[in-house]
């Protein structure tokens, strides 16, 4: 019987690696070829990977919780024929024998002193590896000086080589190890001169909790999501612009073509992908709202990715992305919109349909909000969220005078990085959005 080696497949470009959430099949059980193996989650979305092959279980290479890199073999599927197919059990673990000897005692010492020496890790909202925990509870490093580490990993993460180089440091008295704050008034702490102060994180207030009141976990994405919002506020200035747009136009249209499109293409046209469409049209107007920062140096995208702000069943939010948007007519558009939603809704993207994008649109109006004040989607420096659209009275100007009619309006909220987009730039794009919706041809063939 041959063996073959299931690996951790490429997720995106931007994706490193995946945390081991659920495996789907035990050690015996026999896998259909497209079969789901083990289920996967990345710091952007949760996803499932199937095995390439018919065959049977024979081992798991990782425990729920571990963190796997894209290329690693994560199972072997033993399979007819003879020999090894890819790399071998024996190859895939060469790496560790790389590692330097502290880091294998290290490791070795995981069982024991996981039961010995544990830290709470759940006031952190930062995600660690169950690597990078072990080392901590090995050294004796609080969760207080863990999150003072700069980490070298994806979204600043803490990898192995920043704890190792961390107790390094403390080890030759480069930062001090922290003392608990009750001992401070009993013990005078002597740091060397070369002492690097350590910033420590302000501890969260102490909530009174009664008896009647219900204490509820957040889901790993919802704590996920918090730290990346925490992490946008620090990281863009955000300025918003607002400005209101009638949709008159767009609002009788939709009305009056809805059931052909319905029924000529099979898809239901919402409002959401003509909007889209107009966003598109004012990025390649304006090219440097499609941008991201990078230190001192502004990175200016080629293709315009449009991420679509979607709500989950469990009231998380995720952000699927159109690529190249600006190519699409509104057929394709509305295609588009309406797949990634669905998928959404239903727990059914990959992680590539959140890579890459370069520019955010929320839909706040979806639940009666008039406007919002979006934060900004990392690393891009821009999000439009589209308010709900209103029947309200206003002043119609024609050649014979002004008068007082009904017409549909909106708000368009424009939050943007003004570390980069100052406040002409930002009020130019939300202005053209506005013009490109009010100067909708009703007469227009889809």
């Amino acid at each position: 019987m041959a063996k073959f080696e299931l690996k951790l497949p490429k997720m995106g470009e931007s994706v490193a690696e995946a945390t081991v959430t659920t495996w789907l099949k035990e050690v015996g059980d026999t896998i259909e070829m497209d079969e789901a193996v083990v289920e996967i989650a990345t710091d952007k979305v949760d996803s499932e990977v199937p095995s390439e092959v018919e065959g049977v279980l024979v081992e798991k290479l990782f425990d729920v919780d571990d963190v796997v890199k894209v290329g690693e073999t994560i199972a072997i599927i033993e399979i007819d024929g003879e020999g090894v197919v890819a790399e071998t059990p024996a190859a895939s673990k060469e790496v560790v024998s790389e590692q330097p000897e502290e880091a294998v005692v290290l490791e070795a010492g995981i069982e024991e002193v996981a039961s010995s020496k544990q830290i709470d890790f759940s006031s952190s909202n930062k995600f660690y590896s169950p690597l990078v925990k072990n080392i901590a509870a090995t050294e004796g490093v609080s969760i207080e000086e863990l999150e003072s580490i700069h980490g070298t990993g994806k979204d600043n993460r803490v990898t192995k080589d920043d704890i190792l180089s961390y107790i390094e440091k403390r080890k030759a008295g480069v930062v001090a190890k922290e003392v608990p704050v009750a001992n401070v008034e009993k013990e005078a702490v002597v740091k060397p001169a070369n002492a690097v102060a350590v910033k420590t994180k302000t501890p969260d207030p102490v909530i009174p909790v009664s008896g009647e009141d219900e204490i509820i976990e957040m889901s790993r994405m919802g704590k996920l999501i918090a730290h990346h919002m925490i992490d946008s506020v620090q990281t863009s200035a955000h300025v918003q612009s607002f400005i209101e747009a009638d949709v008159t136009n767009i609002w009788n249209w939709r009305k009056k073509v809805k059931n052909e499109f319905q029924k000529r293409e099979g898809e239901n046209i919402t409002f959401t992908p003509i909007f889209m469409e107009a966003i598109a049209k004012a990025l390649k107007d304006f090219p440097m709202m499609n941008i991201s920062v990078s230190g001192d140096k502004i990175i200016k995208k080629k293709n315009i990715n449009l991420g679509m702000a979607a709500a989950l069943p469990d009231g998380n939010l995720i952000v699927p992305v159109i690529k190249n948007a600006d190519r699409l007519n509104l057929v394709g558009m509305t295609k588009a919109v309406n797949d990634l939603a669905g998928r959404a809704r239903n727990n059914q993207l990959k992680p590539d349909d959140i890579q890459d994008g370069t520019y955010t649109v929320t839909n706040v109006g979806t639940f009666g909000s008039i406007m919002g004040t979006p934060i900004i989607n990392q690393p891009q420096v821009g999000i439009l969220a589209l308010g709900a659209i209103r029947k309200v009275p206003a002043v119609i100007e024609t050649p014979e005078g002004d008068f007082i009619g009904i017409r549909y309006k909106m708000f368009l909220s424009h939050s943007y990085d003004h570390r980069v987009v100052n406040g002409a730039l930002g009020g130019q794009f939300v202005l053209r959005v506005k013009e490109y919706l009010e100067d909708w041809d009703v007469n227009r063939e889809f």
